[in-house]
């Protein structure tokens, strides 16, 4: 699904040059649920940019599925995105000025899909996560829990072959974030989306298939995870605020 090859990112200023990947090599196959864990400037988010193809390697080569990014416009990248890639944020990154619903229609309504059809899978989401009774909030009227759900369903809507989560937890209390973690396995198992996770959280890291660790921009380990991950609870359970 996902092949990086001496992925290398510099950032050069007028008083030198830091790198923050340094000929990252790695493959990940499809159906994978992967962490991306390591200290604060191993280069964690960085990776995760240039395999999404937010942003362009110094060096190296990232191929998701048969697409090289490296070689690619920014239509082109943003048309894969729109197609083949998923995104969980940190901050949620939901529009205010849209509903619960109309926010997680967005990436279908961009495509051009059908109107109806997307509002129905759209509402089918946020019921499976537990959220069929705020279909018309806006994220100023939901609990953080409840935002990142409806980041959960948005990210799942176009059935992306990749899913990339940002420290999905990371501004969530720790009983909110463990049932966010519970809906995003959950779905990701109904959905057989390739997951890939950063996230400082090593609990959340060993509830995955594999964990890739980084420091100093470079792979310090790479293991497969011998637990599988626990059965989860129900989808519609609530959410602390």
């Amino acid at each position: 699904m996902l092949r990086v090859t001496d992925l290398t990112k510099t950032y050069r200023s007028g008083t030198g040059s830091l790198t923050v990947l340094d000929h990252v090599t790695f493959t990940i196959e499809a159906g994978t649920i992967c962490a991306v864990v390591g200290p604060s400037g191993s280069g964690k988010t960085t990776l995760l940019g240039l395999c999404a193809g937010l942003d362009k390697a110094t060096s190296g080569q990232v191929h998701l599925r048969e697409h090289e990014l490296g070689r690619m416009d920014e239509d082109r990248l943003a048309a894969i995105r729109n197609q083949h890639i998923g995104f969980i944020f940190q901050s949620f990154q939901l529009i205010p000025t849209l509903t619960a619903l109309e926010n997680v229609m967005v990436p279908l309504e961009l495509r051009g899909d059908r109107y109806e059809d997307v509002a129905e899978r759209a509402r089918r989401l946020l019921g499976e996560v537990g959220l069929a009774g705020r279909l018309h909030h806006y994220p100023s009227q939901l609990s953080g829990g409840e935002q990142q759900r409806v980041g959960i369903a948005r990210a799942f809507i176009h059935k992306p072959d990749i899913l990339f989560a940002d420290e999905p937890t990371g501004n969530l209390d720790a009983e909110t974030g463990a049932q966010v973690e519970e809906i995003l396995f959950e779905l990701n198992r109904k959905e057989g989306t390739t997951l890939v996770i950063v996230t400082h959280d090593s609990e959340l890291a060993d509830k995955c298939d594999r964990t890739i660790r980084l420091k100093g921009g470079r792979i310090a380990n790479d293991s497969l995870q011998t637990d599988s991950i626990p059965e989860q609870t129900d989808l519609k359970q609530g959410v602390s605020t």
